[in-house]
């Protein structure tokens, strides 16, 4: 830091075997501030890593560059500094690294003499590092990073301390001197006076802590402001009740030196006084708290049309354009995926873009650097061709790029002129970031959720038989883990002299859970056929399980409907019981002898149980998805379930059975969390006679 006169300096650790970088020592910055990265996963998007992982120096010489190539830095530190990233590399590995930060007074490239400063670090921590293990006490960081004060004047003897105290005194205005962490070390009995407190009550504290009328998040955003960028900054005050306090923070390599003066006017800057452009800006710790929510709320996005209706929502009321476009890249062209402001006729305009055009949309995503336009002339100076359709004064045209893929562009729109400020073009290309990074995990997921929609889809009935004399519809739910791929099942068969049905639940909502269950459903479904009953096909069913060795259990409900005697024979392993309505509506749930379930015990024996099943009545066979609730019995849960069977009895089957899934569907914001499958049988008054013969199957 001496040598490169660097404000800020950060030495990272990678311990053996581990895959993420600890905070080993800082210096010229709080522990406070630099907690957010004390430890950074080695695959993490943040420069130290990068510098790892390329073992050669990060540069990043402002903060657009930082926002633009590093959105989630530029998030937390929405400051303007110079940055260098630099790898400790021992023999083939990468061990650390070393982090130096710049005001921006220093040049925008590295010198010479900096690249050989920092790559002789780097070494030196190097050797050190590798003699340490050599020696048998490796050199390992600790559980709070080593905090070293940076070089300063000295200390003063007791006369020139008592001179500069005196001085102080005899000032009429107030001055203060704030530590690295904030607190307040000492200030003159004019600034005590003028923030209308004791000395002795403030010292030790933290501003913004101890004054209630400091307490607004942007004044303590402009203390981090100053010491991390190395920059004095002002802000004025109101004291309770109708003083207005101007201060000068003056930051420096050992703290924060505080000038506090009366204002010269006797109010701060109202939206009356600021430009058109400055009032509709947010400020700087305002716009990081609306950055930081949608980020938040962006983290609980799923789909692609979530993300797109989040940042539509998020966007407009937070940052104030007039419009807003998102435009996604679809087989060569921009769709307009998203939109606020727009009138039908301008969206028609903006929707399919070819990326070859010469459109600023188009163009920034060529090029993955944002534009900004304050006026009509700015746009029309740099893209001639463009013509002004949307009646709009000022753009920001924000390419959205992730994992060095084009997603798309984001176009905010204002209705006047609109200055972009350094700061507000970076808060603005970090958004661009975080949404293009939630846009690309989102479409994985989309992409993902429809592969195993195709799976579950070929695994399961495309559909239902149609018997004679017998209605029969089913409905599915899978779960809103993993890749939603369930193991729940259900079949129906055609077969002498009604039909079959089985509904079963494999343990495991994964691929390897709907590859059993597909081989269970085969194997019921061959043995329907097979003239056996449902007890012995369930004991067949349960060998092979055995057979196949996965691990992973199931129940299964088997059901023999003969529409001739009017019966069903029923067999279960494990599963919950079958409800059913009767044709008066009086409704019951169906104690069946329990089976085990299939895949536990080879020697298994299934009994099977006659019912009967008049013409009128409603068979409902069920996964646990269906009346399994937390912290409800599911006992009580199943009586529930059979009321609402039984109060359903002028519906039709379909209406039923939507009337039956209904309350998973309504009353959840999110996919069940686990699979719900549901089958309804009900004869009806066209019966088949005892000398008729069923069609073949």
């Amino acid at each position: 830091m001496g040598a490169t006169r660097a404000s800020v300096g950060l030495v990272y650790l990678l311990p053996p075997g581990e895959r993420v970088l600890r905070l080993a020592v800082v210096s010229g910055v709080s522990r406070s501030i630099a907690a957010p990265w004390a430890r950074i996963p080695l695959d993490a998007p943040i420069p130290v890593a990068v510098a790892m992982r390329r073992r050669r120096i990060v540069w990043l010489a402002s903060q657009e560059e930082m926002a633009r190539h590093y959105p989630r830095v530029g998030l937390v530190l929405p400051y303007d500094f110079r940055l260098a990233a630099a790898p400790i590399v021992i023999g083939a590995a990468a061990r650390g690294g070393i982090v130096l930060l710049w005001p921006t007074e220093h040049p925008p490239q590295l010198s010479p003499r900096e690249h050989h400063v920092l790559g002789g670090s780097c070494r030196s921590v190097g050797r050190i590092l590798r003699q340490a293990a050599d020696n048998g006490c490796p050199l390992l960081p600790r559980d709070e990073p080593r905090l070293l004060k940076p070089q300063g004047p000295g200390e003063p003897d007791p006369a020139q301390a008592a001179a500069a105290f005196e001085f102080a005194e005899r000032l009429p205005e107030g001055c203060c001197s704030l530590s690295m962490e904030g607190r307040i070390v000492f200030l003159n009995s004019a600034a005590a006076e003028l923030v209308g407190a004791e000395a002795e009550m403030l010292l030790g504290t933290r501003p913004w802590e101890s004054l209630p009328w400091l307490r607004d998040p942007v004044f303590e955003d402009r203390y981090r402001a100053a010491v991390i960028a190395r920059q004095p900054t002002t802000f004025t005050v109101q004291r309770p009740p109708d003083t207005w306090l101007s201060f000068r923070l003056f930051p420096g390599a050992g703290g924060v030196s505080v000038h506090i003066t009366i204002a010269a006017t006797e109010r701060a800057p109202s939206p009356a006084d600021r430009s058109p452009e400055e009032a509709d800006r947010p400020a700087g710790a305002t716009a990081l708290y609306h950055l930081t929510h949608l980020a938040a709320v962006l983290s609980e996005a799923v789909g692609v049309s979530d993300v797109v209706e989040l940042v539509a929502d998020q966007l407009v009321p937070a940052f104030g354009p007039g419009a807003l476009a998102l435009m996604t890249v679809e087989e060569g062209r921009l769709r307009l995926a998203g939109h606020r402001g727009y009138p039908a006729d301008q969206r028609a305009r903006l929707d399919a873009v070819p990326l070859s055009s010469g459109t600023p949309a188009a163009r920034v995503l060529a090029t993955g650097v944002p534009a900004f336009f304050a006026n009509p002339v700015d746009l029309e100076r740099a893209y001639p061709p463009a013509v002004r359709q949307d009646r709009m004064a000022a753009w920001a045209f924000l390419p959205l790029t992730a994992s060095g893929s084009a997603i798309g562009t984001l176009v905010l729109a204002y209705d006047k002129p609109h200055a972009f400020t350094a700061p507000e073009r970076a808060l603005l290309t970090s958004l661009a970031g975080l949404i293009a990074q939630a846009l690309d995990r989102a479409r994985l997921y989309d992409t993902q959720r429809q592969l195993a929609h195709s799976l579950q889809t070929g695994l399961l009935p495309h559909r239902l038989a149609s018997v004679p004399a017998l209605e029969v519809t089913a409905r599915y739910l899978p779960a809103g883990r993993g890749a939603d791929i369930g193991g729940d099942f259900y079949d129906f068969v055609r077969c002498d002299p009604g039909a079959a049905a089985a509904i079963g639940d494999v343990q495991g909502h994964n691929t390897t859970a709907a590859a059993l269950m597909g081989q269970v459903r085969t194997a019921v479904h061959t043995h329907a056929t097979a003239g056996v009953s449902p007890g012995e096909i369930l004991a067949r069913t349960n060998r092979l399980l055995i057979d196949l060795d996965t691990g992973l259990f199931t129940s299964c409900l088997y059901a023999q409907l003969d529409l001739v005697r009017q019966e069903v024979r029923l067999a279960t392993a494990g599963h919950p019981p079958p409800l059913l309505r009767h044709p008066d509506g009086r409704t019951e749930i169906l104690d069946l002898p329990p089976g085990l379930l299939l895949g536990i015990e080879a020697d298994t024996d299934y009994t099977t149980t006659r019912v009967r099943l008049e013409p009128g009545s409603v068979l409902a066979l069920y996964t646990d998805g269906l009346v399994e609730t937390p912290g409800v019995d599911i006992g009580v849960s199943t009586a529930a379930l059979a009321r609402r069977l039984a109060d359903a009895t002028e519906y039709t089957l379909e209406d039923l059975a939507d009337n039956l899934i209904a309350p998973i569907v309504q009353h959840t914001r999110t996919p069940p969390s686990d699979d719900v499958a549901l089958l309804l049988l009900r004869p009806t008054d066209a019966q088949l006679n005892p000398d008729e013969e069923a069609d073949p199957p």
